[in-house]
């Protein structure tokens, strides 16, 4: 058992207040912090903290999750996960807050992953050479589960509701694209706008993009409208973004609000943003992203639509099935790297459970949101965790009872589903409940 501290990542995007106030610091923080990481990604990996009471040897110098699993990972991941995954944790766990618009981005499949992986070796790129797409050989399908009302842009939107939008802004301009897509109002439809928006002239985009933009402001000001949270998203990414074809490819995406505790699970090939808000975000040990718009960043069109997964989807698909067990909340995905509940606990005993017991094959983590628990293992180990902090439990550590420390408690387990364990890949959201 080994507590851990996450690490932040200043990006420019992120807020000054969500994640300084999970971890009990000063707000507003000093630069903005976008995502805090807990796991042992190379890049950010997480502190293992020995220098508290209960949670190691306090004359162990502190070290990190990643040292951690090199040195012994055959202990810390256990047998099944390495013969299904190597010697590597399968997911990253991440706090998110999103204070602005991130990048339109998709993932590859795993396949997609390890042959682009091959082919820009083959072709000598350096890893961090700003036009790779493959950072590694591994897919990163994720979950994000809300902590605030959290908006995103996920998936291509079913077609007649996005003709139906076009319409609404009677923009002369869009008329071939709206036509376009009426005389073909599928997957290859939405494939034929998108393409064409993403590789329009520099002219054509200055010209397209800010007659889009009138027509919106004309049909929120009439007040008549089932469309204004999308039209309002697409006026924010313009003032941000004047001349990305990102602007234009938002009209065909589902606009998506999540409400605290909701989930959306985003498997290869979704195109989606990131909006605004705090969340909860679990994915495979991946950093490989094919961006789309609303970014300075490199864009590799060709791969990107090589990626792209243009079956439109309903919203009501993109969120996962949760099964409820006392008082953990499973949210269940396809992903067999990963496996994500929430707990929430009463230190009073009046309203919620006071503990829970949890197993702990393979490798897990328990992540603290809010208050504060004790983790007491059937040895007579004990460690109290903050929010904003961490617990990583190794394959085999015994069994462990969480209670909560403090009035209210609220954490995240995750794990490495059950299936994975036996030493398979789950190919259904049911397999991997355990």
């Amino acid at each position: 058992m080994e507590r851990l501290e996450g690490v932040v990542r200043p990006y420019a995007w992120g807020s000054r207040t969500a994640i300084a106030s999970l971890r009990g610091q000063q707000v507003p923080s000093a630069h903005p912090e976008a995502e805090l990481w807990f796991g042992a990604h190379p890049a950010a990996p997480a502190r293992c903290v020995r220098s508290v009471e209960g949670a190691g040897d306090p004359d162990s110098a502190d070290t990190d999750l990643l040292t951690v699993i090199q040195a012994d990972p055959a202990h810390e991941l256990g047998a099944a996960s390495v013969g299904v995954f190597g010697e590597r944790l399968p997911f990253l766990l991440k706090v998110l807050a999103a204070e602005e618009p991130l990048s339109l981005q998709a993932h590859p499949s795993l396949a997609q992953a390890s042959e682009g992986f091959a082919r820009e070796n083959a072709l000598g790129l350096a890893l961090d050479a700003p036009e790779r797409n493959y950072r590694d050989p591994w897919h990163k399908p994720e979950l994000v589960v809300a902590l605030t009302e959290f908006d995103a842009l996920a998936g291509f939107r079913m077609p007649d509701r996005t003709l139906e939008l076009l319409r609404e802004l009677q923009v002369p301009a869009l008329d071939p694209y709206l036509g376009l897509l009426a005389g073909q109002a599928d997957c290859d439809g939405l494939r034929a706008v998108f393409t064409t928006w993403l590789t329009l002239p520099e002219k054509a985009i200055m010209a397209l993009v800010p007659a889009v933009l009138e027509g919106a402001v004309a049909v929120l000001g009439s007040g008549a409208t089932e469309f204004g949270d999308e039209l309002r998203t697409l006026l924010e990414l313009g003032e941000m973004y004047p001349g990305d074809p990102g602007v234009l490819a938002s009209l065909l995406l589902n606009r998506v609000r999540l409400s605290p505790g909701e989930g959306m699970y985003l498997p290869a090939g979704n195109l989606h943003a990131y909006l605004h808000g705090t969340a909860i975000e679990i994915m495979a040990n991946s950093d490989n992203v094919l961006r789309g718009g609303l970014t300075p960043k490199h864009i590799d069109v060709p791969e990107l639509l090589r990626v792209l997964d243009f079956t439109p989807i309903p919203v009501a698909d993109l969120h996962p099935t949760v099964r409820t067990l006392g008082a953990e909340r499973i949210y269940l995905t396809p992903a067999a790297e990963f496996r994500l509940s929430q707990v929430e606990l009463d230190g009073t005993g009046l309203h919620l459970s006071q503990s829970i017991s949890f197993d702990m094959p393979g490798p897990q983590m328990l992540a603290v949101l809010g208050g504060a628990i004790e983790v007491r293992t059937a040895t007579g180990e004990s460690v109290t965790v903050r929010s904003g902090t961490a617990l990583w439990f190794a394959d085999g550590d015994p069994d462990v009872v969480v209670r909560a420390a403090s009035s209210r408690a609220t954490f995240c387990r995750v794990l490495v589903p059950v299936s994975a364990q036996a030493g398979t890949v789950p190919e259904r959201a049911e397999a991997a409940t355990g």
